[in-house]
């Protein structure tokens, strides 16, 4: 597949989409919570139930791309896009506008999240594998890379436009009506445009599925890498859920209304997006850095993310604390996850990743729900438990033998990516690549 053609063109903007409508969203829920006067923790629980079913259904929109064919999944994940964010919109609306009561309304908006669990992760593995069936082995990387780097991308053109779209008449509504729309012109040029996503697969001899790579979790290959990840993905998801509620307070301390913070959240979220994409385009290939330097350096610049979140309260301090965060996800990602496939075979590549994509998902099942409640409790409180996280990680990587040593330098490959290679995507609600 030609990086360059129209058909790759139509799966980067199914990727951006759903990412960015995501973004959007995480940047509005906490206004949303606040308005409709409900528990911080009962927000986030929302997101919880969708990375549940996100995890919970990937495997099976997997399976059933290799028999449907992967252009018929990938538009039924659009279609559940498209239908969650405009159940969420209109749930938002009916409470907003007083027609329903706010419990009801959160009750349907935490429905239509569970919709987007189950139908979402549709789309993205339905696009991964029409790249992956249409080209080379020397050509997936890249595209793989690039087609994760949409998802990226998202992370930064969401919370941007999401102030575009509060509008008088929909108000915090409104950037979900604008993304399913956009949801729908996708999924309108992906059903008229896109080629057929059926390719001819051939059985194994046995007649049997291949089963490479069941149980890796465990493998000592990889498994102090997943640990790793947890931890650093964990921490992570904790800050994206606390950023909004922590950007409300400091703001109300300061004397501005909870009404004027949607675009300082938005600008928050911004930075955060920034500085991940800044370590990935741009200092990852300068520097040169190997997998376990990129895992060393990420899992302290974290951390240091979040002390700096705990010594310097106010607006200006909780955005940089953040960015700085964002900036060492940014280095750590890539770390673990390059670090992982290289160090299993050619056979293990496909149960490796997928190991990579349900570490995404249950990242964000506990951690957030936990980090909200212990911020209840006390504003310094999640930046302290990340701290302990990020810690763990750092030392972690001097402590395992399989991190400290690294992958195996194979005379084959390259471990730096190129100046080239697009950047790992920066995590959203329900996880990725």
């Amino acid at each position: 597949m030609n990086l360059r053609s129209p058909a790759f063109a139509m799966l980067f903007a199914v990727s951006l989409i759903a990412a960015a409508g995501n973004m959007a969203l995480q940047s509005v829920l906490p206004n949303i919570g606040r308005t409709f006067q409900l528990r911080d923790t009962l927000v986030s629980g929302a997101f919880a139930i969708s990375a549940l079913m996100w995890t919970l259904a990937s495997p099976w929109w997997a399976r059933l791309s290799d028999s449907l064919g992967r252009k018929r999944v990938m538009m039924i994940g659009l279609i559940g896009f498209i239908l969650s964010m405009t159940g969420f919109g209109l749930a938002t609306t009916s409470g907003l506008q007083g027609w329903l009561g706010f419990a009801v309304a959160f009750a349907l908006m935490a429905t239509a999240r569970t919709i987007y669990g189950v139908y979402g992760s549709a789309a993205p593995i339905a696009s991964q594998a029409y790249v992956a069936d249409r080209t080379s082995a020397e050509q997936r990387t890249q595209a793989m890379s690039m087609l994760a780097s949409a998802q990226g991308l998202g992370t930064v053109v969401g919370p941007t436009l999401a102030p575009l779209f509060v509008l008088p008449v929909v108000g915090l509504a409104g950037p979900m009506y604008a993304f399913a729309a956009m949801g729908a012109v996708a999924l309108l040029v992906v059903w008229r445009r896109l080629p057929s996503g059926d390719v001819v697969r051939t059985p194994s001899v046995s007649g049997r599925r291949d089963h490479a790579g069941r149980g890796l979790w465990k493998d000592p290959r990889v498994r102090d890498y997943l640990l790793y990840g947890l931890l650093v993905t964990g921490a992570q998801a904790i800050n994206i859920s606390v950023l909004g509620f922590h950007i409300i307070d400091e703001l109300a301390a300061a004397g501005t209304a909870q009404s004027a913070s949607h675009p300082f959240i938005a600008l928050a979220m911004f930075a955060g997006a920034a500085a991940t994409l800044l370590a990935q385009w741009g200092l990852i290939p300068m520097l040169k850095l190997e997998a376990r330097d990129l895992m060393r350096w990420g899992a302290a610049l974290a951390l240091a993310g979040n002390v700096l979140s705990i010594a310097s309260p106010g607006y200006y301090g909780v955005v940089v604390g953040y960015a700085v965060v964002s900036m060492g996800v940014g280095f750590a990602r890539p770390g673990f996850t390059a670090g992982s496939s290289l160090s299993v075979g050619a056979a293990e590549q496909g149960a490796v990743a997928g190991l990579m994509m349900s570490l995404a998902g249950l990242s964000f099942l506990a951690p957030p729900v936990i980090g909200v409640a212990l911020y209840e409790l006390a504003e310094p409180a999640p930046f302290i438990a990340n701290a302990v996280l990020l810690a763990l990680a750092t030392g972690l990587c001097f402590m395992s033998g399989v991190l400290r040593a690294g992958p195996p330098d194979l005379p084959d490959r390259e471990e730096t990516p190129s100046p080239e290679t697009p950047p790992a995507s920066q995590p959203g609600p329900e996880g990725n690549r």
